[in-house]
């Protein structure tokens, strides 16, 4: 068992007896005006390694050396009694050691969010990156939004940070890393109204035509195949290649690790994307559909910016009417529900789970509001008729 002092500039963990830090910082200096914290190092029963912030204990100071020692002598009283066991996991670990552990679980790294989930998971850190898991309570979550939100920042993104720190604090409770206090401390109000950014922009076909005239051929085959199936873009350029493309059979066949919810889906062919899909060439080294000299296509957002500037569309998320490419999954589901396909028929080609979900991707527009009015005035002309030849009849 061993004290240890953390450089106040790199927070690399040494010896207390440094005077000065590799990377340059006077530890001697720091210590004087209260800027080192210290942490005790210590072996569990199966080995492992152990530190643990003298901040973690209660009623102790992270910055002074005889606390640290105090905590020192207490885990070497522990230790002879045979109750380290009973230290929770949560208590001696950052929010910075868990992250650094769950960025670097496979399952993670091969999420295609996992670059937001880093940004996202550093930003949350800048905060309470040098925290002890189990000193952090709700209110400090609530202050936490309460700051960025005066920063300036969007409900929406002040929730995404928050939100993948939760996912990560799920993870590690399946894992025994935390318990159930520490989950419960993360299920914070979320700052924005649940389905308030639910998008409802729809792309009309003098639109779509438009935009396909701007692109260029592997950019426009990419719209082309989300505009008649409703696929994801991730779906198109990362996991559709030709051995699941039948024009035989006209469909395409993804498997369950292909698809978000990670169930195979069936999706039919029409005749004009069978007319551009047939007109595609094969690559001689990739089997993906999409490529671009010869190469897989991870993105077209800057393709897809410049095709929109020159078609008049406006372009963005947060810009008023602006499109982005998921938007054609809400045009496709919405123009099939427009064209009579049933609901459920529509899910199944979509991938959409749950009624919610596919709530959310179908837009009822002012086409479909003018369509109600009129089948409800010929409704009220029907009955009106039938009020009248019952007065006439006398009956």
């Amino acid at each position: 068992m061993a004290v240890l002092a953390e450089c106040p500039m790199c927070h690399k963990k040494q010896a207390v007896k440094n005077k000065k830090c590799s990377c340059g910082e006077d530890l001697d200096k720091a210590k004087k005006s209260k800027r080192v914290r210290y942490w005790i190092n210590f072996r569990m029963p199966d080995g492992s390694q152990c530190r643990q912030a003298v901040g973690s204990f209660e009623d102790l100071d992270p910055y002074s050396i005889e606390d640290a020692r105090d905590a020192d002598s207490k885990r070497r009283v522990q230790k002879r009694e045979n109750r380290l066991l009973d230290i929770k996991p949560e208590s001696r670990m950052t929010f910075q050691e868990l992250t650094d552990w769950y960025l670097n679980l496979e399952k993670v790294k091969a999420c295609d969010s996992y670059p937001t989930k880093k940004i996202c998971l550093n930003r949350f850190n800048e905060e309470f990156g040098n925290l002890i898991i189990s000193r952090v309570k709700r209110t400090d979550l609530e202050n936490y939004q309460a700051k960025r939100k005066r920063e300036g920042r969007a409900d929406n993104t002040i929730d995404q940070q928050i939100g993948e720190a939760r996912a990560m604090i799920n993870k590690a409770f399946e894992d025994d890393m935390v318990g159930g206090d520490t989950l419960k401390v993360f299920r914070v109000r979320r700052m924005l109204k649940r389905n308030a950014n639910a998008r409802n922009k729809i792309l009309s076909l003098k639109q779509f035509n438009g935009l396909l005239a701007c692109l260029p051929i592997h950019s426009k085959t990419v719209l082309a195949i989300a505009f008649h199936t409703g696929m994801r873009k991730s779906e198109i350029l990362k996991s559709l290649t030709w051995e699941k493309v039948s024009l035989k059979d006209r469909t395409i066949r993804l498997k369950a690790g292909d698809t978000k919810d990670n169930e195979p889906r069936v999706i039919p062919i029409c005749d004009g994307l069978y007319e551009i899909l047939k007109g595609l060439p094969r690559g001689i080294h990739d089997n993906h559909v999409i490529l671009y000299k010869g190469k897989p296509i991870r993105d077209i957002r800057t393709t897809l910016f410049n095709a929109c500037e020159k078609a008049k569309i406006p372009y963005g998320r947060f810009v008023n009417g602006g499109f982005v490419f998921h938007d054609l999954r809400h045009t496709f589901n919405t123009y099939m529900r427009k064209a009579g396909v049933h609901e459920s028929v529509i899910m199944q080609i979509t991938g959409h789970s749950t009624r919610e979900m596919f709530d959310r991707y179908n837009t009822v527009d002012e086409d479909d509001a003018r369509e109600a009015v009129r089948k409800f005035q010929g409704f009220i002309a029907s009955v009106d008729q039938n009020v009248d030849q019952v007065a006439i009849s006398g009956k």
